[in-house]
């Protein structure tokens, strides 16, 4: 539901200059090479490349993504690696599509935004869930198609296409016959927001629910070692992060592939966030969830870990659950829930809920009703149900589509019917503020149970941990004035990235035949003078 402080998924594009001083590191036939003083060269930073268009890396490319935080990550590891090989994320020659298969609408923008860009002319590449669940739609035949575990060979991908080639990289990446995780952590990425982290810890779930195609894209569970998630949140917080996402299908079944849990990572993530910095929590089903629960409410009662937990329910029934295949009973999810709240006083806890699953009978339905009235739920996403094609669901008989309808619209309408921040006026509360409000009128923080809070839009909040007295409450949010006499708390331990800058554990100077590997030091000196790409290769022009 749609509100002033809501921040939508914007397009990844406009987010690094042509001369972006940290380039990163691609494959050459060079292994290094040492650049040279000059004195008294002058060659104007904003000089547009004369070269032959077809040339890689010389491209504008227009990137956009739909879906899930996971999606997200993925999309700036993409925008990150392309930036650092040279291409300048703008509008645009070729069209980076990075889609989701979730529900049919996700899908309908992807392939309409396909047909525009061919009415355009412009070169299609098209990453994410659908083209890796389904590579053979007639939509998508002759474009190139980057998997969901290829995103690190994406620049080779363009590159392919920019030359008027078609590529498909859809294979799994294995290690001794285990599947591993997606690309590697350590790639450049440009963040969306330079404030906030969004690291993947696992790909792929345990589950085999009915109505879902992201399996089909994700496959089945493969989880990242704890110490390479503790280096990327080590180092995000070194590049200026005050925040970090954890994302994946499910975030409560990590580990189990490699065995660890998410409470081990969780205890291991929180040692390195600085104070006043602060970890969210990614969604995860409750089947995973059970066993831990005595640890997560410690950990949730953290002081840098939001007490907040996304738990989808999708139905009260029982029987609809079996038919979704959740494993899971709604006693299961309200033992969950309820412990949550006995033991993390004011917890947020967030659900998902279908209305119309194939079979969902009038009293199946009153079911999920009475479960929303009786918890209130403060974050509730609701969805009508679409068959997705190739899920066993879509073969189901279906439920009308005016009772979906009707079904959704009730619902939507309960949760409207009650305010569930009213109480907290008159609070003082602690916010980290990270983002701007989508009417640009506030900035939005959030406190520790993540219920967002607008206050004032001045610069020196941004990024920083204040107290604030809470004078109204919304629908969806809370608003803050500065509390007297407090000042703003700084959690990051460097100063942020600018927007669209590299993000990266090694800095890399390079571009096409030529690299440079140094520590991130050497390269923030050498790229604090003049650092120009000319025909494909690094002019590095040096103060004396």
């Amino acid at each position: 539901m749609p509100s002033a402080c809501d921040s939508p998924i914007e397009d990844i594009e406009d987010m690094v200059s042509f001369n972006d001083p940290t380039p990163h590191e691609r494959q050459s036939s060079r292994k290094s090479i040492i650049p040279r003083s000059r004195k008294n060269k002058e060659l104007l930073s904003n000089e547009e490349l004369q070269a032959d268009s077809l040339i890689p890396g010389t491209q504008k490319i227009w990137m956009k993504t739909w879906g899930c935080s996971h999606n997200n990550s993925d999309g700036e590891y993409m925008a990150g690696q392309l930036a650092s090989s040279g291409y300048k994320m703008t509008e645009a020659d070729l069209w980076l599509l990075n889609s989701c298969t979730v529900k049919n609408p996700a899908e309908d923008h992807f392939r309409n935004s396909i047909k525009k860009a061919q009415e355009q002319q412009k070169k299609v590449v098209v990453a994410g869930c659908v083209p890796q669940a389904q590579p053979r739609m007639d939509y998508l035949k002759g474009l190139s198609i980057i998997g969901v575990q290829q995103i690190d060979r994406v620049v080779e991908v363009v590159d392919e296409a920019v030359k008027g080639h078609s590529v498909r990289l859809l294979g799994q990446k294995k290690d001794g016959g285990r599947r591993l995780g997606g690309a590697r952590l350590d790639l450049p990425k440009i963040r969306k927001n330079p404030l906030i982290e969004i690291i993947s810890i696992n790909t792929g779930c345990l589950n085999a629910c009915t109505y879902c195609k992201t399996k089909h894209a994700r496959g089945d569970l493969a989880s990242y070692p704890i110490e390479e998630l503790a280096e990327r949140a080590r180092q995000s917080f070194q590049e200026g992060v005050c925040e970090i996402w954890l994302t994946s299908e499910d975030t409560g079944a990590y580990g189990r592939d490699i065995g660890t849990d998410l409470p081990t990572l969780l205890w291991r993530l929180v040692e390195e966030i600085p104070e006043g910095a602060m970890l969210r929590l990614g969604m995860t089903n409750p089947p995973y969830i059970l066993e831990h629960l005595e640890e997560m409410a410690k950990i949730l009662n953290h002081p840098r870990v939001y007490a907040f937990l996304h738990v989808p329910v999708q139905s009260a029934s029982d029987s609809v659950l079996m038919d979704m295949k959740r494993e899971y009973c709604i006693d299961d999810f309200r033992r969950v829930v309820d412990f949550l709240k006995e033991r993390v006083p004011g917890v947020t806890i967030a659900t998902d809920i279908i209305c119309g699953f194939p079979g969902e009978t009038e009293e199946d339905f009153q079911a999920t009703v009475d479960l929303v009235k009786c918890y209130r739920f403060p974050s509730l996403f609701i969805n009508q149900f679409y068959p997705r094609p190739g899920t066993p669901a879509a073969k189901m008989e279906q439920v009308p589509a005016h009772v979906k309808k009707q079904r959704t619209k009730e619902l939507s309408q309960l949760f409207h019917s009650y305010n569930p921040y009213d109480h907290k006026v008159g609070e003082r509360q602690n916010v980290l503020v990270t983002e701007e409000s989508f009417d640009a009128q506030y900035y939005v923080a959030h406190n520790k149970f993540y219920e967002q809070v607008l206050v004032p839009k001045r610069s020196e909040f941004k990024g920083k941990m204040i107290e604030v007295d809470i004078y109204e409450a919304g629908k969806h949010f809370l608003k803050g004035r500065p509390a007297e006499d407090s000042k703003p708390f700084t959690p990051s331990i460097a100063a942020p990235l600018e927007k669209g800058a590299v993000s990266g554990l090694m800095q890399v100077i390079s571009h096409r035949h030529t690299h440079l590997k140094v520590s991130k030091s050497v390269a923030y000196a050498v790229c604090a003078h003049v650092c120009v790409c000319v025909n494909g290769y690094l002019l590095w022009f040096f103060k004396q």
